[in-house]
């Protein structure tokens, strides 16, 4: 079936898109990816160029008849975020997704997709390498590692780009124009302890927090999805409270920008308290399940016995961390009070890591209040920091603030309206989109962001909607066709 998808229209996409899944593109580990689109470029013919950064640049000339339309510089990010299921064998550093059709919706087979941003970069592939199309002057710009940092957008120096109006082509809802969205920042909380060696007999066991939705932990953040790492934490801090449990190690979550999924901890009783243990996971487990079973009806929750550890936590720091992270905020902060329905301030505690006497904590700060976002941000510092940690802040990007008035926006609604017989919503997303940062160096530039029907980003569970991408090309078209002049 995968070999199907270059066959679904707009085959102009879809083949392009088959053609980037082939190539591993991780975060920060794009070299290949950056290859391919110069390669890209160059066979065309078109003036392409890497930055310092090593995002792609690529130019190309008006169709006749529309030399005097403003350029337009039509964005999207060449990395994508790898997600993948437990029992999925597979290696993002050297196999390309593995896709297959259902329905309406093309999925990749116990991984991300790459939908995200994939798809935007297929759309722009198409034009550049179209010869029909009625088009005003383009740039084509490929940023790198957005989804880690956004180190692409940062990097770029003002002065390179040409173009007056900006198309990022990375909302993930048809129906949608984005104008604004949150700004972000990593918070990163690391604690050294002396391991101890485990004195008398014991029992070690094996905590499994598995089957949740993950997700975009923008997007998603408000749909109240469970964080494996706080349901972890919320059973190992029940079971510290009525047994001498101790920690060998944790493993939970992973990305900043995904709802964690999973969570697993090594811990280790007395034989005497191994039923107070099992009692105390059975009856924490079956609150979660019941206060979940809307949000998260495949939560699975398991106690295992597992092989003895070498070493352990002690106590006293033992408790502090798990204090610490049962204290942090993890979800919504706060509701916007300009845009109903958008959620302004929010986090979430994307890792949690105890190994090898080292405990490392991640989280992303999101708020399109850059106040809101510091205050948050703060917060979550003194409350690691009550428990020993040394707490670093980083990777801190701008939000995008909302431009209603500009006339690409008009333009876009007018066709929208024009084609679907219906006004788009017109909206700010608690995403991080790179407007905000391009922006700052570009800031006489319009900008307007959409794209086709994406769901599940971030997680195995993504998904593209077919008849969604028809939508989403015709759309474009038929804003280039009337560009500004």
């Amino acid at each position: 079936m995968e070999k199907e998808i270059p066959q679904l229209e707009p085959q102009a996409i879809w083949k392009n898109f088959a053609a980037l899944n082939s190539v591993p593109r991780p975060s920060k580990k794009e070299e290949r990816i950056i290859g391919f689109m110069i390669d890209f470029g160059n066979r065309l013919g078109l003036e392409t160029l890497k930055d310092a950064t090593g995002n792609v640049i690529i130019r190309k000339p008006a169709t006749r008849g529309m030399e005097n339309r403003k350029m337009i510089t039509l964005q999207s990010h060449l990395d994508m975020v790898h997600q993948k299921n437990t029992e999925t064998a597979f290696n993002f550093d050297t196999q390309g997704i593995q896709m297959f059709i259902d329905g309406d919706w093309v999925r990749a087979k116990g991984t991300t997709l790459g939908a995200d941003n994939g798809l935007g970069v297929a759309t722009i592939m198409a034009l550049l390498e179209s010869r029909e199309l009625v088009h005003p002057p383009l740039e084509a710009l490929f940023t790198v590692d957005e989804e880690t940092g956004m180190t692409g957008a940062m990097g770029l120096q003002g002065g390179v780009l040409q173009g007056e109006i900006l198309l990022n082509l990375d909302t993930e809802d048809d129906s949608e124009i984005d104008i604004g969205c949150a700004g972000g920042i990593d918070i990163t909380a690391t604690l050294h302890y002396a391991e101890e060696l485990i004195e008398g007999p014991a029992q070690a066991y094996r905590i499994s927090v598995e089957g949740l939705h993950g997700g975009h932990s923008g997007m998603d953040i408000h749909r109240g999805f469970g964080n494996a790492n706080k349901i972890m934490n919320r059973i190992l801090y029940a079971a510290m409270e009525i047994t001498d449990m101790r920690i060998a190690s944790v493993d939970g979550g992973g990305l900043r920008n995904a709802i964690p999924r999973e969570s697993y901890a090594h811990v280790v009783v007395s034989p005497q308290q191994k039923e107070q243990l099992a009692a105390t996971f059975t009856e924490n487990s079956t609150k979660i399940r019941n206060e979940l079973k809307y949000t998260e009806p495949n939560l699975r929750l398991q106690l295992d016995p597992a092989p003895m550890p070498d070493t352990v936590m002690g106590a006293a720091i033992q408790s502090k961390v798990i204090k610490a992270v049962y204290a942090a905020h993890n979800g919504v902060y706060s509701m916007s009070a300009a845009v109903m329905g958008l959620a302004e301030t929010s986090n979430n505690l994307a890792r949690c890591a105890i190994v090898d006497g080292v405990i490392t904590i991640g989280c992303l700060t999101r708020s399109s209040v850059e106040s809101a976002k510091m205050d948050l941000a703060h917060a979550l510092k003194s409350t690691f920091e009550l428990a020993g940690c040394e707490v670093a802040f980083s990777s801190s990007y701008p939000g995008w603030d909302p431009k209603p008035d500009a006339v690409i926006l008009k333009t876009a609604i007018a066709q929208y309206t024009k084609l679907f017989r219906k006004e788009p919503d017109v909206r700010a997303c608690h995403a991080g989109l790179e407007c905000g940062i391009i922006g700052q160096h570009y800031p006489d530039m319009e900008m307007i962001s959409f794209g086709p029907t994406i769901k599940g980003a971030h997680s195995p569970d993504e998904r593209v909607s077919i008849s969604s991408v028809r939508k989403f090309w015709k759309f474009l078209l038929a804003i280039l066709r009337n560009a500004p002049q």
